[in-house]
């Protein structure tokens, strides 16, 4: 008898079939996280867009000696004396420092110029998203 070297038909066929399974099944793994990463894109992080624009109005309040030019009692805008303009649009539920947005998805905010204990504040009333209403006081450096 000889011997016999090589895989026979059978062994052939059983590698296929395993082979299209594990295709099948990485494929199928892909396709959840490809899904997954376009839902994840869509959606916004309230926190995120919180972190930023409380890093753009604090560094504006922290200027030394800057001050409110003009602010309505509970308005949508506040103009500081060096130029700079943040204004809510409830149209594009934007935020923007003067023409450029730094917040998206905002449903509500107000400017609000009050002194408090002889101190110069500001009072934002800000809502993202389905996050709750936040209150933030910013004293003005004087």
């Amino acid at each position: 008898m000889k011997s016999q070297e090589g895989i026979t038909l059978i062994s052939l066929t059983i590698y296929i079939v395993v082979m299209v399974i594990v295709i099948a099944m990485i494929s199928v793994i892909s396709g959840y996280f490809y899904s997954n990463i376009d839902e994840v894109s869509d959606t916004i992080d309230p926190l995120t867009e919180y972190t930023k624009f409380n890093s753009f109005f604090t560094d504006e309040v922290n200027h030394s000696n800057i001050r409110v030019l003009e602010c309505l009692q509970n308005g949508n805008y506040i103009v500081f004396d060096n130029g700079v303009q943040y204004t809510f649009i409830a149209e594009n539920k934007g935020i923007y420092r003067n023409k450029v947005k730094i917040c998206k998805e905002v449903e509500s905010c107000t400017f609000d110029y009050q002194i408090q204990n002889g101190k110069n504040v500001v009072v934002v009333k800000l809502k993202i998203g389905t996050d709750k209403e936040r209150n933030v006081t910013y004293t003005l450096k004087t």
